[in-house]
């Protein structure tokens, strides 16, 4: 890999920065000052020191993050926080979200910068299930639990994609599960005003293979194991 590519991804600084470092003798390469940015070099093998401190090459990062309500699901924004903000002491400077949350919903996000494996998970095709916990103003009975099954339109063409609905609290204020297989727009939120009722509360729990687990609280990231990792991999 080139080192001006290599101390970009590592977020040393932007390309035209990190061309300056370099020209100026800041950059090592195993213990030799380089002042040219095309070097190639191994970035796996190879010690490479940017003003003496050592950089270490990670080609991919996977992290399992609890969205907290009030932010949103993006690298930059020029109006709110984002998930990205809450990340600081990755390897990477590429990482991204995969998919979307509304800034009042909270729960599990994947971030990282893979991004076969994102598209993997996003794709229509592969019919990726995400559940969620919800909240609702209204009464949740089995009749809207027969409809969810049998999909639902929200305004568009076609109706949404067959869907459980689980009631784990039935009255004025319900408390459900549920499973769907697509990312529309504010989709959970445009179920339930189809039937007449209200998400006041709305939590993604799972996302494929992955588990939101009780102890990261809202706000808190960990690295994904590898039996997490291989497991969502599966997906493909």
């Amino acid at each position: 890999m080139r080192l001006d590519k290599l101390l970009t991804e590592l977020g040393t600084g932007s390309r035209s920065e990190v061309k300056k470092y370099i020209r100026s003798g800041l950059v090592t390469v195993n213990g030799e000052v380089i002042k040219k940015p095309e070097q190639k070099v191994d970035e796996k093998n190879d010690t490479i020191c940017y003003r003496g401190n050592p950089l270490t090459y990670t080609e991919y990062e996977y992290y399992l993050f609890h969205k907290p309500a009030g932010c949103v699901s993006a690298t930059e924004d020029n109006l709110h926080r984002t998930v990205m903000d809450y990340l600081t002491d990755t390897a990477r400077h590429d990482l991204f979200p995969v998919g979307r949350l509304d800034i009042d919903t909270e729960g599990l996000l994947l971030i990282t910068n893979d991004g076969v494996l994102a598209h993997d998970l996003l794709s229509p095709t592969k019919h990726v299930s995400k559940v969620y916990y919800a909240e609702i103003d209204g009464l949740v009975t089995e009749e809207d639990v027969n409809l969810f099954e049998n999909g639902v339109y929200i305004g568009e063409e076609k109706p949404t994609k067959p869907a459980l609905l689980e009631i784990l609290h039935q009255g004025d204020n319900s408390k459900i599960r549920l499973t769907i297989t697509e990312g529309k727009f504010h989709q959970v939120k445009r179920m339930f005003e189809a039937v007449g009722k209200k998400v006041t509360y709305l939590k993604r729990v799972e996302m494929g293979t992955l588990v939101l687990p009780d102890d990261l609280a809202p706000g808190e990231y960990r690295p994904l194991t590898e039996p997490e990792l291989q497991r969502l991999r599966n997906v493909r």
